[in-house]
């Protein structure tokens, strides 16, 4: 990335993998993103949340910002901003999802104690799982990637 935080210097600038990790890749991000997707919206919320350094909670915050994953709004009370999730920012809640499901399967051990995301009626997400437009299972052995030149 470039310094200013908004200028990306794609590792791959053709592959979606690798912009995607260029704008989010880091453990902070992902953090900020799954803590504002959990109520965060204050820059206390978010440092309290995930212990992250001020310097660096102020860049990564920047940085989101500034790709249009987070956006700055007034507080009720005017006296500060606070941040908010885009569309963008959203739209990533699928790869939270994922990412947690892997954790739960391969990041804990045997009866180590874990949180547990639920739906609002408090039954546990199902495993997300990519299919073909036929309902059938998609994995890396039954995908390939198609290169536009």
């Amino acid at each position: 990335m470039a310094g200013d935080g908004r200028s990306p210097a794609w590792t791959d600038p053709s592959c979606p993998v690798a912009r995607t990790v260029d704008l989010v890749g880091d453990r902070w991000s992902l953090l900020i993103i799954r803590d504002a997707m959990d109520g965060a919206r204050s820059f206390t919320d978010f440092q309290q949340r995930t212990g992250i350094a001020r310097n660096i909670l102020t860049e990564r915050l920047r940085k989101l910002t500034a790709h249009g994953l987070l956006t700055q709004v007034d507080a009720p009370s005017g006296r500060r901003r606070l941040y908010a999730l885009t569309e963008a920012g959203k739209d990533l809640f699928p790869v939270i999802v994922t990412l947690r499901q892997w954790g739960e399967r391969h990041a804990f051990e045997a009866g180590e104690p874990y949180s547990v995301l639920v739906d609002g009626d408090g039954s546990p997400v199902p495993d997300l799982l990519p299919v073909a437009a036929d309902g059938s299972p998609l994995t890396s052995d039954t995908t390939s990637v198609r290169r536009h030149s």
